[in-house]
């Protein structure tokens, strides 16, 4: 980001899901360096987190949590209906749409009426979610899928086990999806895909991931193991 920094979400408590107010934000350097750990507080579950002008958007259980990036304020939004926010993204004017993993919903935010409504329902792993182009690409059950007119699912590729979770998009032909239990693949828009890491074996989750485009590097979290690994993509 225009920001030259890391926003890093921490779930913190036991449970992945629960409202303890136990989550925070971590602003890092891109060198690394762990600026502030606790940047924001009292978040219950953040996971998903998406840019929109100078506002940092993320993903909260069941609500949409807003932070001016300039003054570490926040402000929050729930989501009618939401349990399981996991993952966020926002249009060219700043309207939103969370991926609900445990209803199985994606839900729409209005930006100015700041009314929320469900998208799209009856998904069956939803995760991932990213609004480029014009459309609207999302993650459901190993599979990346494009919304087409009058909301036709679009399946794009599939056969990537292990829980679709992260999802960047590098060029327009061409994304970065990961999977929870610890696989990273390249996707193009004609449905090709090429693993390009995989840390099963040893038990590395990879989560949602984080690309900067410019210096085409990837920002990897690894969930249990507490880090954030960089790669530098040569593609």
């Amino acid at each position: 980001s225009k920001f030259q920094r890391l926003f890093v979400t921490n779930i913190e408590g036991k449970n992945a899901w629960e409202k303890d107010y136990k989550g925070s934000v971590a602003l890092v350097t891109l060198s690394g360096k762990i600026l502030n750990p606790n940047w924001v507080m009292g978040l219950h579950a953040p996971k998903g987190m998406t840019m929109f002008q100078d506002f940092l958007v993320v993903a909260d259980v069941d609500s949409v949590v807003i932070i001016d990036i300039l003054r570490a304020n926040v402000k929050k939004i729930y989501v009618e209906g939401a349990q399981g926010l996991n993952d966020i993204t926002a249009d060219k004017r700043g309207n939103m749409y969370a991926t609900d993993s445990k209803t199985k919903k994606i839900h729409y935010i209005d930006a100015t009426k700041l009314e929320t409504k469900v998208f799209l329902s009856d998904l069956t792993a939803p995760n991932g979610i990213l609004f480029t182009d014009k459309t609207l690409y999302y993650l459901d059950g190993g599979a990346l899928y494009k919304l087409g007119k009058d909301k036709e699912r679009i399946k794009i590729a599939e056969g990537m086990e292990g829980n679709t979770d992260g999802l960047v998009q590098v060029d327009e032909s061409t994304f970065i999806v990961s999977c929870w239990a610890g696989a990273i693949w390249l996707v193009k828009t004609n449905g090709e895909k090429k693993l390009l890491l995989d840390s099963r074996q040893e038990g590395i989750n990879t989560a949602d991931l984080g690309f900067d485009a410019e210096r085409k590097i990837l920002y990897v979290p690894t969930f249990w193991k507490n880090n954030v690994t960089a790669y530098q993509l040569t593609l």
